[in-house]
Order: structure tokens, then sequence, then C-alpha cells
């Protein structure tokens, strides 16, 4: 009478030792994807008070083309879009280029001083960007190495007025020396340091 539920029991038990090794073994074993980013690993530097003479210019506004504003590293072949396979941005795209375009205004050297949103300093200028591309494009076939494009159109108004003072696009096209992830990366980074470099100086001439 008691020698059944025994042999119950350990059927049982094997049972469930043999389904949980079934679950164990269909887990994916997916590869950790590589991190890469194009700013400062730190947050920009707190910033003092305006020196006299800055022109104060508000970073606010804009939109980040929607396909790469994630941490997803956009590719276009012809008229699709694929993401790197086991490669992310280290953050979304859209919070680290702003993260590279406060740096690149902060090591500047200029008279503007781009203040970012809920800041207490006063402001004479909106800066609006608005990053229409930010992707790597195979226009010689996916096996041959891409070219990445960085497209920003910029637009500089009046604080108070809203009245337009200038506006610009700014672009750059550079081709990746590989066709691997590192190389593209690479070629991001030129692209985003060309890009804010134009803007940068550009936003220092526009804003007086």
């Amino acid at each position: 009478m008691t020698r059944l539920p025994a042999l119950l029991r350990l059927s049982l038990a094997g049972a469930l030792a043999l389904s949980l090794a079934g679950c164990i073994s269909l887990l994916p074993k997916n590869k950790p994807a590589q991190l890469y980013r194009f700013a400062p690993t730190g947050a920009a530097a707190s910033k003092g008070p305006m020196a006299a003479g800055a022109v104060g210019v508000f970073s606010g506004g804009g939109a980040f083309q929607q396909e790469a504003a994630s941490d997803r590293i956009l590719t276009v072949t012809g008229d699709r879009a694929a993401y790197i396979a086991d490669a992310r941005w280290a953050a979304p795209a859209q919070v680290l280029f702003d993260q590279a375009l406060d740096a690149a205004f902060e090591t500047a050297g200029g008279h503007v001083r781009l203040v970012p949103r809920g800041a207490p300093s006063p402001t004479d200028y909106v800066l609006r960007l608005d990053v229409r591309n930010f992707e790597a494009r195979y226009e010689a076939g996916a096996k041959a190495a891409p070219t990445v494009l960085v497209r920003v159109h910029a637009e500089l108004t009046r604080d108070r007025s809203r009245t337009l003072v200038a506006e610009q696009v700014f672009e750059a096209r550079v081709p990746a020396g590989d066709n691997r992830v590192g190389a593209i990366v690479a070629a991001f980074d030129s692209g985003i340091g060309q890009v804010l470099s134009q803007l940068v100086a550009w936003t220092n001439a526009s804003a007086r």
C-alpha cells in the first residue's frame, strides 16, 4: 500500500526534472550586443553663470529621424531599412547626439552659450535642430562598405519675437573604411564631428 505512492512520487519528480531540463535547453543563447557611443562618457560639465558678453542660445524642440532615434544602428539599402545585428548604441542615438552637441559648444570656445531646458540663464536665441538622416547607407551593395549620412536642419530664431535669424542644412557623408561595425561606428564619429563643428561655427557667426 505504501510502495505505490512512493514510486508515483519518484516518477513525478523524474518527469518534473526532465521537464525543467527541457526548458533550460530551449532558452535562447543570444550573443550579447556590443555597445558603442559617440559622446563623452560622463555628463557635460556643470555650467556656471554666463560670462559677460556671452550670448545665451536655448536648445529646444526639433525632431530626430524616427527609425534611428533608438539605440539600434540604422542601415539603409535602396528602399529597405534594417538594423545591425548584435550592435547597439550605449544609449538612444537621440540622447547621445544631444550630449555630443552640448560637448561641442563647451569645447568650441565661442561666445555662444548653449542653455538647456529649465536652466535659469537668460537666452537671446532659440536653436532648433531636426536630425533628418542618421544612417549607414549601402549605396554600392550589401557587401560593400557603407557610407554614413548625417544631415541636420538648423533654425535659429530670436527668443522673444520668434523672428527667424538664419537657417541652414548641415550634411556629412563619410565612407566607412570597411563593412565592419567598428569601421561604421568610426564613420559615424567623423560625420557627427563634421556636422557639429560646422553647426557651432555657424551659430557663433549668426547669434550676435
